[in-house]
């Protein structure tokens, strides 16, 4: 055991989705800082491009896919090991928010977006590099991106969000005691409200407001604050913990 702050970073091979977002960017910084090789990966290859250029180190690789084409998930894995000489840790902090004003207005097309993007989509990359690390038998990580919304429900008009949130941390759990015995950890990190587009879009000030007084911490997170938890869980620190997620939001969730 190293005590840095890397311990065990340096020179490791990521493969980051939704590497363009207000998390996924702040992930993707972190993970460069801290000495690893980071594919980011997101929709939009300009987006993915421009974070690639922002970060120190490498090199790094930036990667247009969407991953609702699962077919295609093993391909992306071959790349992404092509690219970097291997695969050590996969997070996937991809996601899509479909905000409705109440739950009566969720259609059966924001329902299979949402759980396609968030959940189908995370599940069938997950098994594509379980695969890679059991060939590789070297061990490997997994990190996924839940929401506070598994465990509240989330909003009225963002259950079907909520609901995908929650498959992740069922799946995560699954996934963990099927790992364990490759030497794979497999952890969730759960935001609470992070100043990013995704939370901001569709809600007023007031009810952001509102949130925030709920806050014990009185204030929303900046979406670096979510990036030390998803290195720590990557970090040799955290290599006796899986199946958990872990919680970061400031207070406003406690369990």
């Amino acid at each position: 055991m190293s005590w840095n702050v890397a311990s065990g970073l340096e020179g490791k091979r990521v493969l980051l989705t939704g590497g363009a977002g207000g998390l996924g960017r702040e992930v993707a910084l972190a993970f460069a800082a801290a000495g690893a090789r980071v594919a980011v990966l997101d929709l939009a290859a300009d987006k993915a491009e421009a974070v690639v250029a922002e970060m120190v180190g490498g090199p790094h690789l930036a990667v247009a896919a969407d991953l609702r084409r699962v077919a295609g998930h093993s391909q992306l894995i071959e790349r992404v090991v092509g690219a970097l000489g291997g695969l050590d840790i996969l997070v996937c902090a991809a996601a899509v928010l479909v905000r409705r004003p109440d739950f009566v207005d969720i259609s059966e097309a924001d329902w299979d977006l949402q759980h396609d993007v968030n959940l189908k989509s995370t599940f069938f990359l997950n098994q594509a590099a379980a695969k890679h690390f059991r060939a590789q038998g070297k061990g490997g990580r997994i990190i996924n991106f839940t929401s506070q919304g598994w465990q509240s429900g989330g909003f009225g008009g963002s259950v079907a969000y909520a609901a995908s949130k929650g498959g992740i941390v069922s799946m995560t759990r699954g996934l963990a005691r099927s790992l364990a015995s490759d030497g794979v950890t497999v952890n969730a990190v759960s935001p609470g409200a992070a100043d990013t587009a995704m939370l901001r879009d569709g809600m007023t000030d007031a009810q952001l407001a509102g949130i925030v007084a709920a806050i014990p911490l009185g204030r929303l997170a900046a979406p670096s604050e979510l990036a030390g938890a998803v290195l720590f869980l990557a970090s040799d620190h955290a290599a006796y913990i899986t199946g958990a997620t872990l919680n970061v939001s400031g207070g406003w969730l406690m369990y």
